[in-house]
């Protein structure tokens, strides 16, 4: 009898622990099919590139995920964007905020100057910066914010002022409204170059310039071209200011919560469109150009050296007022002097 009670309680752990073993399978199957949707925010038109980028990189996220990760893309500030959009990534939100990373600068502050005025002479300086071990550095002091930076580099363009004057020195800016996005790196350096700077959310931009609430504005050419800003402004000034670029950031719990498979899919995509978005751009500027004069529009050349000079403060009140680390600009700049010998060998 004790026999049979020992083979009968035998029986029942073996049952109870192959029960556990099919739990276990279960459950990492169900990890494994987990399914997320994550709304991704940005302010551009259909017509812009950044818009065609992201659509494109969301959905080969869910044909490589086979939908199990599903990126619902919202452009022309439909969701929150801006400041607002990366407070809702660092809040948790299953939400991708596409933004300048000037924005990155309220919770990093090193990130100002890498998104600071007439820093970058050229695409190819900014790319190789992006992948430095500066950045690297920035990026991890970001992720202790709980954003993960999947990418920097959805470059668009240098960032020209639009108004219908030449402007040629911050003397011929001086009394004019610009219009600029709510970034107080934007703000600062349109108002340094001589304008006054008048924060807008892109909806409003061109009626406010239609009804001459401002005289102009800022961006890039592709900007000009998607949006139509040349039925109202005719002048480009290359002052070249800011790089038109967009990072794109998701909350690292969000990110972490993605089963490894899907998540490492999730990096390369957005880590690939980049690279994608700017070839593009580079190839396709010379024909936007073309378009624009086609419809009026002229361009004109600046006094770089005294549009630089003017800035400067700039970079000086990040370091002296708004938590910038002493030595940061100093330090990016030998960073991108070196990157450009090596460019040019």
């Amino acid at each position: 009898m004790k026999k049979i009670i020992a083979l009968l309680l035998m029986a029942v752990m073996m049952l109870a622990l192959a029960g556990c073993g099919g739990d276990k399978k279960d459950e990492k199957k169900a990890a494994a099919d987990k399914k997320i949707v994550l709304k991704l925010s940005h302010v551009f038109s259909p017509d812009e590139q950044l818009y065609k980028s992201m659509e494109l990189v969301a959905g080969r996220i869910k044909e490589k995920t086979q939908g199990r990760v599903e990126i619902q893309c919202f452009g022309q500030g439909q969701l929150a964007t801006y400041k607002d959009g990366l407070e809702q990534v660092a809040q948790g939100a299953n939400f991708i905020s596409v933004e300048d990373p000037s924005y990155l600068g309220d919770y990093v502050p090193e990130f100002k100057v890498f998104a600071g005025p007439m820093m970058f002479q050229s695409f190819e300086e900014y790319e190789v910066l992006c992948n430095s071990d500066m950045l690297a550095k920035m990026k991890a002091d970001a992720e202790k914010k709980n954003i993960t930076v999947l990418a920097l580099d959805y470059v668009f363009g240098f960032r020209n002022v639009m108004t219908n004057k030449v402007i040629k020195t911050p003397e011929d800016l001086k009394g004019m409204k610009l219009r600029t996005p709510k970034s107080k790196v934007y703000v600062d350096t349109i108002n340094y170059m001589g304008a006054t700077a008048t924060a807008l959310p892109w909806s409003e931009t061109l009626p406010a310039v239609s009804q001459k609430v401002v005289d102009g504005l800022e961006g890039s050419e592709f900007t000009n071209i998607g949006t139509k800003c040349y039925e109202h402004v005719k002048n480009v000034a290359f002052t070249r200011h800011l790089l038109g670029t967009c990072g794109v950031y998701i909350n690292t719990k969000v990110l972490n919560s993605i089963p490894e498979a899907d998540r490492k899919i999730v990096i390369e995509e957005f880590r690939k469109g980049g690279p994608e978005m700017l070839k593009i751009s580079s190839d396709s500027y010379n024909k936007v150009k073309a378009e624009l004069e086609s419809k009026g529009v002229k361009f004109n050349e600046v006094d770089h050296e005294k549009f630089d000079k003017a800035i400067l403060p700039i970079y000086e009140n990040m370091e002296a007022k708004e938590g910038v680390k002493p030595g940061t600009y100093k330090a990016m700049k030998a960073e991108l002097e070196k990157i450009r010998k090596n460019l040019k060998k």
